[in-house]
């Protein structure tokens, strides 16, 4: 019996397993799935940008009036680390660009946020506005510093996207 009993053992465990495996292609084949679908999930900041807006000793960023095809991504406001506020795109042309704000020490900060970028001794124009150009291995980056933050947009877009994005940021300070 003892010998028959382990052939039972073995014979059952490949049924179930056979089983299992017909469920899961089953579920495979008839549960759609689309492999074409983007797999960045636009993210909704409003909640996060009016209690920043509340809470931080600066005039927030964000834009208002960008195209449609830019596509917010994450968004944080850290009061505990300087204040420091972050909302991050993706361009029309699928690079990432991000608004980083904060009261922290600005070399340390811009290098720490821009990738180790570094300041080229350029400015650029941006509505009106004078921005530092700092260009790093992996991120570019506009600088301004300005009511008490420093305000860094940087990602791996062109200067052309960073400064679109720039133009396009409003500075508000929601009274508590």
């Amino acid at each position: 019996m003892a010998g028959n009993r382990g052939r039972q053992t073995v014979r059952d465990m490949f049924l179930s397993m056979a089983v299992i495996g017909a469920v899961v292609a089953a579920m495979y084949i008839f549960i759609p799935h689309d492999d074409k679908a983007d797999p960045v999930k636009a993210v909704d900041y409003r909640v996060e940008l009016l209690t920043s807006r509340r809470a931080a000793p600066y005039p927030v960023a964000a834009p208002k009036g960008l195209a449609g095809e830019w596509t917010p991504t994450s968004v944080s406001y850290e009061r505990r680390n300087n204040d420091a506020w972050h909302l991050g795109f993706l361009d029309p042309d699928r690079e990432y660009v991000a608004i980083e704000q904060s009261t922290a020490p600005a070399g340390k900060y811009i290098a720490e946020v821009s990738q180790q970028a570094t300041d080229t001794g350029e400015t650029q124009q941006v509505a009106g506005e004078a921005w530092q150009r700092w260009k790093g291995p992996k991120y570019d980056a506009l600088v301004r510093r300005d009511g008490g933050a420093t305000t860094v947009v940087t990602g791996t877009a062109s200067y052309e996207r960073l400064a679109e994005m720039a133009a396009a940021l409003e500075f508000e300070k929601t009274a508590n």
